[in-house]
């Protein structure tokens, strides 16, 4: 029997693309026509920059809620996406785990209902990061295997621990790298670990466990992993959070052992901070901006970590050239170390 959809799968991706498409020009073509060098008032009273804000606000709105858009999509195959995550040894859910006033106070992402209350989410989240960074699923899905490959160069971990891992793309980089290693994949997301869990299972992958806990508290013993990594969390969280999960990390690691995180941090300009407090505002993620000022060397010297290191990440070739002009993240590489 045919299925019948309320949205046809060929017009999904028809739309999704044509969402791309504009994302791709809002990126390589309206972006660099902005003058960097004027006064930010000046900026914004321009055509050009005004244009770029109403197309960073509604395309990532289209691209979740619209007529054509992944939620809606998805949800046509809720009872499907329920019972295929329903049961997984990989999965070690909390259902009395208290969930923080600023994860689920807020859509972020513009994710509608956010990620963590509806079924579906895992997978709407799956689908949507697709497309997170201008330069399209390849580049995203390559930054973790680039990260995976800077945090492990020197140093061959056995114990890993993945914060805010959502639905494992972070994780499976290092899973794939070091198949005789004890991986632990965290989320505060139900729906992603889920997800995770499936996938890890599907490819018969033995050495990693999700399991639903808080990056800032978890239920791990002291000195229990050589290396804790995180990818896109340290800006989703208000700053005491953010000592709070830097205090865990320390606390988690055994001495001597690397803790690494991927985020947006670094703003060397005016220009940059301007653009980047914008993209926090109309996307739903109000901890940017506030992250982005914290003395982070200060902080993590104040907790005890060694050898700490704050740099740009190139998440894809090039992206790092003066000459680069598209719009992109300010990726950053957050490293340090635990006395040995």
């Amino acid at each position: 029997m045919t299925k019948s959809y309320n949205i046809d799968p060929r017009s999904f991706v028809a739309a999704q693309d044509f969402i791309l498409s504009v994302k791709t020009y809002w990126t390589t073509q309206l972006y660099p026509q902005l003058d960097q060098n004027s006064p930010i008032e000046e900026i914004e009273q321009t055509v050009d920059y005004k244009f770029f804000a109403w197309l960073e606000r509604h395309l990532q709105r289209f691209k979740y809620s619209g007529r054509y858009g992944i939620h809606h999509f998805q949800n046509q195959f809720r009872t499907e996406i329920i019972e295929k995550f329903s049961d997984n040894d990989l999965l070690i859910l909390d259902e009395e785990l208290e969930l923080p006033n600023y994860y689920t106070a807020i859509d972020i992402h513009q994710h509608p209902g956010g990620l963590w209350g509806d079924d579906i989410a895992g997978t709407v989240y799956e689908r949507g990061a697709r497309s997170t960074t201008p330069l399209g699923a390849d580049a995203h899905h390559d930054l973790h295997h680039r990260l995976t490959t800077i945090a492990t160069s020197d140093y061959h971990p056995d114990k890993i621990l993945d914060m805010a891992c959502g639905f494992g793309k972070s994780t499976q980089p290092f899973y794939d790298a070091f198949p005789k290693a004890d991986i632990i994949g965290i989320d505060l997301s139900a729906p992603c670990l889920k997800l995770a869990a499936y996938l890890a299972n599907e490819n018969q992958i033995k050495n990693v466990h999700y399991q639903q806990a808080n990056a800032e508290d978890t239920p791990f013993k002291n000195d229990a992993f050589n290396l804790v990594t995180s990818t896109m969390l340290l800006h989703e969280l208000p700053p005491k959070s953010i000592e709070a999960v830097f205090a865990e990390a320390h606390r988690v690691l055994s001495p001597g052992g690397k803790m690494v995180h991927l985020d947006f941090y670094l703003l060397p300009t005016e220009f940059n901070r301007f653009i980047h407090k914008g993209h926090s505002e109309r996307n739903n993620e109000p901890f940017m901006d506030p992250f982005s000022k914290m003395n982070l060397k200060q902080i993590l010297g104040n907790q005890g970590f060694t050898n700490i290191s704050i740099e740009p990440f190139e998440e894809a070739d090039g992206t790092l050239a003066t000459n680069y002009e598209p719009w992109r993240f300010p990726w950053t590489l957050i490293l340090a170390e635990k006395k040995a």
